[in-house]
């Protein structure tokens, strides 16, 4: 494989836009594909890079990222649109999904793309719109030496702190676990300042005390105090793509039989807040939706 492959990247959302603008500012060959015909040629136009209209307008590439809302929209594209990835792609070509992804569906999704000669890496990503820009993203990949290996260069024009999580699948169960844990801080959070109304505590004064005591964290931090009490809703990060990796997260403990009511209770709270608040909704006002 030469040492700049020709890219493809399906999906131009608030993420997928300024990574493909990354790609093609690194000199990257690169062919993009968004449902929103507009929004691709627009990218396209000031990118430079090459609109596809078909799945064959991919077969030269050699790695494919997807950048969806969920797995199912991805093994969907893969396999299902138009004449089909799974057999447009060329033998040896690695199918990169960047999305938030059920890992129990990306080893669904190698297991096929390997009878097709085709590989599948799971990269999902971390920092948001705002890191997606800068190309500081943290990502975490599922993968062996040998596939990590062709895609590293590719990663290293979209982020910053790579880490390898393991074999295949191990990078979408990170990313799950890792944003269960942020859903989970948030729900607290929230919490705790209700409580606190009802002992006078003004929500911006308890804000600022844990965020110089044990209870900071990025959550209290970021999500509070930049966009929950300034009222600004901004962080770009929608509340529906949380709660879907507060559900993976807590499919996942059931799965592996690991009694885990923690993640079986918040997956709930956000699941309630999607069908109050709306799944487009920035994932900062879910609060709105429990009081």
């Amino acid at each position: 494989m030469s040492a700049e492959p020709r890219v493809g990247l399906i999906g131009l959302g608030a993420m997928g836009w300024p990574m493909a603008i990354n790609l093609a500012k690194a000199g990257t060959d690169l062919t993009v594909f968004d449902l929103d015909d507009d929004r691709m040629r627009a990218l396209a136009a000031e990118s430079g890079c090459a609109p596809a209209t078909r799945a064959s307008d991919f077969a030269g590439v050699s790695i494919l990222i997807t950048m969806l809302p969920d797995g199912n929209v991805v093994a969907d594209v893969v396999r299902n649109w138009d004449e089909g990835l799974l057999t447009v792609l060329a033998e040896g070509s690695t199918i990169l999904d960047m999305s938030s992804s059920s890992p129990s569906g990306t080893i669904e999704l190698f297991e096929d793309a390997r009878r097709h000669g085709l590989d599948v890496v799971d990269a999902p990503v971390s920092g948001g719109v705002p890191r997606a820009t800068d190309g500081t993203l943290s990502i975490m990949v599922g993968a062996d030496d040998e596939s990590f290996a062709k895609v590293e260069p590719t990663l290293r024009k979209l982020g910053k702190a790579i880490f390898r999580t393991g074999p295949v699948g191990s990078g979408h169960a990170m990313k799950a676990l890792n944003n269960v844990i942020a859903a989970t801080a948030y729900a607290a959070t929230a919490e705790a300042i209700e409580v606190g109304k009802t002992y006078a505590l003004d929500p911006q004064t308890l804000i600022d005390v844990v965020n110089e005591s044990t209870g900071r964290s990025f959550v209290s931090e970021v999500v509070f105090g930049q966009n929950v009490i300034p009222g600004t809703y901004s962080t770009g990060f929608a509340l529906g793509l949380l709660a879907k990796d507060a559900g993976i997260a807590a499919d996942m403990a059931e799965a592996s039989e690991i009694d885990a009511p923690v993640l079986r209770l918040v997956a709930g709270r956000w699941s309630e807040a999607v069908s109050a608040v709306g799944f487009g909704a920035d994932h900062s006002r879910a609060h709105t939706a429990w009081w």
